[in-house]
């Protein structure tokens, strides 16, 4: 049988082969800056090559920055330790990893190269093996970080969205809405709020089962989403009941936006299995043009009272709130 630790390290090349880690080699000497290049490439990494501090610093700052980085102490311009200070500093995600590399070997010089954020120390001259694992390690904690990073935003995701429909939860949504008006009173522009309910819903579930009530939610959510514009905000509240945070638009334009909303909702039926489920909805639209004289409470009940209004008109249907008189 092959040993784990080969299998280990076959799996290992395969992975650099298709998805070569970029590493940040920034070295004034040309002659060192070549071994480092040719070393790089044998063990599959993409080399990016920097001579001077200055232009290891621009690197960095790149959109697709290397996330491994061997840094020479000394280098005209920003030296290494200058460069570790500034990418600290930043507090910028996701993390570099930095390899500090220096001729200097003083108890003090390694506690000021540490100190200045580099993450591994290595002494010049070195063995090109314990440079290989000494950036193993490095790409081994980058790694965990990336994994940190996707459960935190997975939590993330989870605390502020609706399992079910993928739109943000009841919290998130009336948080979002907090914030627009603040943005729109600030800017003087107007924001409107739309409140949905799917039509005789119970009836849905009643008939053809939860699971296909849950269809139907989603159908609706997906529909909303394509609906509204970039920067709006879709949420649901619970059971059959949504709201649209609509920046920047009138009451006109809200009335106009929830209209196309019913239409699309509406049509065509829900396609569940070989079923074909009919849904409606019914909205109610509440604006401010002067968003400072309501906070949000007095914009959900405004949008609450105008759907209660759309569904006694007979349901599938939008309906306004008017303006409130200004004392």
């Amino acid at each position: 049988m092959v040993p784990d630790a080969q299998l280990a390290l076959v799996a290992e090349r395969i992975r650099d082969a298709e998805h070569p880690m970029k590493v940040l080699a920034a070295e004034d000497n040309p002659v060192f800056r070549s071994m480092l290049v040719s070393m790089l490439t044998k063990w599959g990494y993409e080399p990016v090559i920097a001579s001077d501090g200055n232009k290891a610093w621009l690197a960095l700052q790149s959109p697709d920055s290397p996330r491994l980085a061997i840094l020479d102490w000394m280098m005209p311009g920003l030296n290494g330790v200058d460069i570790c200070r500034a990418v600290r500093s930043s507090c910028r995600e996701p993390y570099v990893y930095i390899l500090l590399l220096t001729a200097r070997n003083d108890a003090g010089d390694l506690v000021e190269g540490m100190e200045s954020g580099a993450d591994d120390y290595l002494t010049k001259p070195f063995l090109a093996h314990e440079l290989r694992v000494r950036l193993r390690a490095g790409r081994r904690i980058l790694e965990l970080q990336e994994q940190l990073l996707a459960a935190r935003e997975a939590l993330r995701e989870q605390a502020t969205h609706d399992c079910l429909t993928g739109l943000l939860n009841r919290g998130a949504i009336l948080e979002t809405l907090d914030k627009e008006l603040s943005r729109a009173s600030r800017e003087g522009r107007p924001l409107s709020l739309l409140m949905l309910d799917l039509d005789r819903f119970k009836q849905i579930n009643d008939a053809h089962g939860h699971a296909a009530g849950d269809a139907v939610l989603r159908e609706a959510a997906q529909r909303m989403k394509a609906a509204v514009r970039g920067y709006d905000s879709v949420g649901r509240c619970g059971g059959e009941e949504f709201l649209i945070v609509l920046p920047g638009c009138d009451g006109a334009g809200a009335i106009a936006q929830a209209e196309r909303i019913r239409e699309i909702i509406a049509a065509p039926p829900v396609a569940d299995g070989s079923r074909s489920i009919p849904m409606t909805c019914s909205i109610g639209a509440a604006s401010r043009s002067l968003p400072a004289v309501e906070d949000a409470d007095g914009l959900l009940r405004e949008a609450d009272l105008a759907l209660y209004r759309a569904k006694d008109g007979g349901r599938n249907r939008v309906a306004g709130a008017p303006l409130p008189a200004l004392v």
